[in-house]
């Protein structure tokens, strides 16, 4: 009864209401935006497991707590956790943080609505519908259609559904039974959420064809056509093929022209997982790396990763007109998408996918695009294209540095090689040696805040580094001294 009296006297009292949000919104400008993106503060304080539950007291109880309580969980919630606006956190495909991208997820976060009909969600309903427009624009497809998706592995999941559907749209209504064996085309540099989304969707992991990659990380054509043929001898039916612009470790970006000729002589559907690189479009500069992309079928765009747009904002957009997403996924629940509604039912967009309830992820790319405009996000990708070509070319005026490969793209891999290693390349335990630097030199950076950086093995390559220079307000100091504090903190190994 207390409980209920004390939340009761809280929701009645507009005042009360507006205070306690006022001061939390007062703690998130202070620790989140401003200390959380400050050089001069920690990238995160580090706590092991059992300490940061004690220090959270995360335990439920049946007392509810006071507001300078609740304002101290706020506080100790954003102190303990990353921050990833930080000009440091070098170790995701998204950092950095967008004051008008921000505000669009505070409205949206706000209003509470699910953007599934026009009833509920008029306005982002048609901000949508205009934003996803101009996605279709950058790729080269003047007419299409598109939704946003809750993450870019759910885009690519969509995309061999879709792909699948068109060529086989009885397996809809009577299900796997109907289909022969399928076969789908990815490169070993591919997303790992192809694979994922294989065994979701029922064609099991064995359906995917693993294609070549060159010494860069990009498909290899010749072999797809190879492997093409080699599935079709094994009696099984190719129906798609996943290219990749801008691959995870690597940042590689597949030749898409040549694909896509391998993909008009078979027939097959083409889709292009560009969560990471599809931002590059906007850059005149630099948007012949992803040239061919208007010959996908459909593409996979993750606004929240190089623009900076916030999580999440993850866009599949199609060439197809003929509403081959509603086909596919639509149920026309009754209850919800009636057809004498007093409105254009076409606007109800929720049937086109496997989700009910969809969240509006429109509205922070909408207004950090009105803010900015596309020449300011075209300055933004050149930014971090000139930044990583900054770095790169620090490293080779120092000791200690080694690049896996000249990138072309914003990844840029490299081995730091500590003192007790340099001149001992031919030693035979070399790499072996070199493969445990990063795990240690990672285990530094966060326990004592300074920075955050990826590392991982890829392929016959031990541990090395990965930074991905994304954040749009970095800049040279920042660089300089992600590579002062590495051979800072690796100078005793």
């Amino acid at each position: 009864m207390a409980d209920s009296e004390a939340l009761s006297s809280l929701a009645g009292d507009p005042v009360a209401v507006e205070a306690l949000l006022q001061a939390v919104f007062g703690i998130v400008v202070d620790e989140a935006i401003q200390k959380g993106t400050s050089a001069s503060q920690k990238v995160c304080e580090w706590k092991e497991p059992e300490e940061l539950k004690q220090l959270l007291d995360l335990e439920l109880r049946g007392q509810g707590e006071s507001q300078e309580q609740i304002l101290e969980r706020c506080r100790a919630v954003i102190r303990y956790s990353v921050k990833t606006g930080h000009p440091r956190f070098f170790n995701q495909l998204f950092s950095g943080l967008d004051p008008h991208a921000l505000a669009g997820r505070i409205i949206t976060e706000s209003l509470n609505t699910s953007q599934y009909t026009y009833e509920i969600a008029p306005v982002f309903v048609l901000m949508e519908e205009e934003v996803l427009r101009k996605l279709r624009a950058l790729v080269g497809w003047s007419s299409g259609d598109g939704i946003f998706c809750p993450g870019g592995s759910i885009s690519n999941m969509y995309a061999v559904n879709l792909a699948r559907y068109q060529r086989y749209p009885d397996c809809k209504q009577r299900g796997l039974r109907t289909l022969p064996p399928l076969a789908l085309f990815t490169s070993k540099e591919c997303h790992y959420s192809i694979q994922k989304g294989a065994a979701f969707l029922g064609l099991g992991t064995d359906s995917v064809r693993v294609v070549k990659a060159d010494e860069r990380g990009r498909m290899v054509p010749e072999d797809l056509e190879r492997q093409i043929s080699m599935a079709e001898a094994e009696g099984a039916v190719p129906f798609l093929v996943s290219a990749t612009s801008g691959t995870t470790v690597l940042g590689a970006f597949d030749p898409l022209e040549a694909i896509a000729d391998v993909c008009q002589r078979h027939g097959l559907w083409l889709h292009v997982d560009a969560a990471w690189g599809g931002s590059v479009l906007l850059s005149q500069t630099h948007r012949h790396l992803l040239d061919g992309i208007q010959r996908a079928d459909s593409v996979a765009w993750n606004p929240h990763k190089l623009l900076a747009a916030g999580l999440q904002c993850s866009a599949l957009l199609l060439q197809d007109t003929s509403n081959l997403l509603k086909r596919c996924h639509g149920s026309q629940a009754s209850y919800l998408f009636q057809q004498d509604k007093f409105y254009d039912v076409e606007l109800d967009t929720g049937d086109k996918v496997v989700q009910c309830g969809r969240r509006v992820d429109c509205l922070k790319l909408w207004l950090m695009w009105k803010a900015q405009g596309s020449q300011g996000l075209e300055r933004r990708i050149d930014q971090a294209f000139a930044l990583a070509g900054y770095l790169v070319e620090e490293m080779k005026t120092r000791e200690g540095f080694e690049l896996v490969m000249e990138p072309e793209f914003v990844n840029v891999c490299f081995w730091f090689v500590p003192p007790s290693l340099r001149g001992k390349q031919d030693s035979p335990d070399y790499h072996k040696r070199l493969s445990k630097v990063a795990p240690v030199l990672k285990e530094r950076m966060v326990k004592e805040g300074s920075m955050m950086i990826g590392y991982q093995p890829h392929g016959t390559r031990g541990n090395f580094f990965r930074v991905v220079v994304a954040n749009p307000a970095l800049t040279c100091a920042d660089i300089d001294f992600l590579l002062n504090e590495l051979e800072r903190l690796g100078q005793d190994l």
